[in-house]
């Protein structure tokens, strides 16, 4: 079955409501929704939801993974030997974060090359499933 999704525009529209209030509830989590580019998207299902009552910040009883919210950061010097080195770790990190083998979930790579020293420094913020997956590659740069 094909799901539908509906624009912050098209839920002001049906809602009656202006879409910087639908905007502010997504914000607040009270419609669950998913950003596509810069603008975001309501499954029909989430929106019936909020309709009904049932909000997207409403926890279920039992806390599994799919539920799991967790934030983690992390800084990590990787020595890289060389300029060529340091880039192609730099161009994994970057295929990593545009492949997104994860799945979906927030987060965020900040690298840098530290010439002196011949690290790269990569710092990583987000939620604990990418940022764990975006660790556990990098292993293969270590040592």
């Amino acid at each position: 079955m094909k799901e539908t999704y509906y624009s912050v525009d098209q839920i002001a529209q049906l809602l009656s409501i202006h879409p910087k209030t639908v905007q502010r509830y997504i914000r607040e989590g009270r419609i669950n929704a998913v950003k596509l580019g810069k603008s975001w998207r309501v499954s029909g299902h989430d929106l019936s939801r909020f309709t009904e009552g049932t909000t997207a910040s409403d926890k279920p009883a039992m806390l599994t993974e799919e539920h799991l919210s967790a934030r983690i950061s992390a800084v990590v010097d990787l020595e890289a030997g060389g300029r060529e080195r340091a880039i192609q770790i730099l161009n994994a990190v970057n295929a990593l974060m545009n492949a997104k083998p994860y799945g979906e979930g927030e987060c965020t790579v900040h690298s840098q090359i530290l010439e002196p020293e011949m690290l790269v420094r990569i710092t990583l913020w987000g939620e604990l499933i990418p940022v764990s997956v975006i660790l556990q590659s990098l292993r293969a740069y270590s040592g």
